[in-house]
């Protein structure tokens, strides 16, 4: 058998980090707004006569191979989340996983977990398994921590799983997806997504972030709470469409966001904020954790062009997209 799934990355535009646990619980009413977009990544899964479990990954460059799958139960890898997600599913035959990227690493756009949604899926349709679409992001989330020894957060899953521009409900008892019925076009007219040029790790800051609101730091506190409130007007203005509303909550976002630790922010995304503004953005923030990656503008769309042209000029890469109205899917199967 041959399986090829793909799954979307995202651009979150509201209540980031709030989707750790347990920091929404301290926040009620928090939710994320995010849109699944145009790059994905890959998973293909081939079958094998043998037993071998052969794991490659294009981006990095490696490669393994294991005897069997019991040899990869008793044997350190390299490729932690494809092994830990080859152990999940536990394939009755042997295999060669490979996975690739159309996101730079370390991006800030949810790509490991849009992966970690593309194996499992493919993994899943391996074993003759389904999972209904809570489960399939309970199992990534949990495998994900695993890899990573740190929180990670639920919003990236959300938008690999469903595509589309999404707000994710973060109450007790479990958080649920809700599609925002924007006008999807005017949003993408209005967006500009550039490329720093140095990644970042996000489990650093959002570790941070999470220990000084636990810890009891009066302005994260703060911040957290006015981020809450953000993301709900955010959710109205996108519902409403009131285009001039989303950015000027935005720009409150990053305000409020980048004074939570003082890595969140650099001096290059400083200087790229400077240059889009003043080529005619009005509003723009990291994405995810922050500390390099990536960066979202937002503008008027007859300024989208000298925005990006001027992005350009300053030594960013901007990464064109649409938004994916489709959540994870199989590109193709062969028996």
């Amino acid at each position: 058998m041959r399986i090829h799934t793909l799954a979307p990355s995202r651009i979150d535009l509201a209540g980031g980090t709030l989707d750790i646990w347990p920091l929404y619980l301290l926040h009620p009413g928090a939710l994320t707004i995010n849109l699944a977009i145009t790059r994905y990544a890959h998973c293909l899964v081939e079958s094998r006569r043998d037993l071998c479990i052969e794991l490659i990954s294009c981006d990095t460059n490696q490669r393994e191979q294991f005897a069997s799958l019991t040899a990869l139960n008793k044997q350190r890898t390299r490729l932690p989340l494809l092994a830990h997600l080859v152990r999940h599913f536990a394939p009755s035959t042997g295999l060669t996983l490979t996975t690739w990227s159309e996101v730079p690493a370390g991006a800030g756009l949810g790509g490991s977990s849009a992966l970690n949604i593309a194996i499992s899926c493919a993994l899943a349709r391996l074993a003759d398994g389904r999972l209904n679409r809570q489960k399939l992001i309970a199992v990534a989330r949990d495998i994900e921590v695993r890899v990573l020894a740190v929180p990670t957060g639920e919003q990236d899953y959300y938008a690999a799983v469903y595509g589309g521009l999404s707000a994710i409900h973060l109450d007790p008892g479990g958080s649920w997806h809700e599609p925002l019925p924007a006008d999807l076009c005017a949003l993408e007219a209005r967006l500009v997504l550039a490329y720093t040029g140095k990644s970042r790790h996000s489990g650093s800051n959002n570790w941070e972030v999470t220990k000084a609101h636990l810890d009891g730091r009066a302005g994260v506190i703060r911040n957290f709470a006015c981020l809450t409130e953000i993301s709900a007007r955010m959710r109205l203005a996108l519902r409403a469409n009131d285009w001039e509303r989303v950015g000027e909550l935005m720009a409150a976002e990053w305000h409020y966001r980048r004074g939570n630790a003082a890595t969140i922010s650099t001096p290059r995304i400083d200087r790229l904020m400077q240059v889009a503004r003043r080529a005619g953005a009005q509003a723009g923030k990291v994405c995810g954790a922050g500390g390099g990656g990536c960066v979202v503008f937002y503008c008027p769309p007859p300024r989208r062009a000298p925005v990006a042209q001027a992005l350009l000029t300053a030594g960013a890469t901007v990464l064109p997209f649409q938004i994916a109205r489709r959540g994870v899917r199989m590109l193709r199967e062969r028996r």
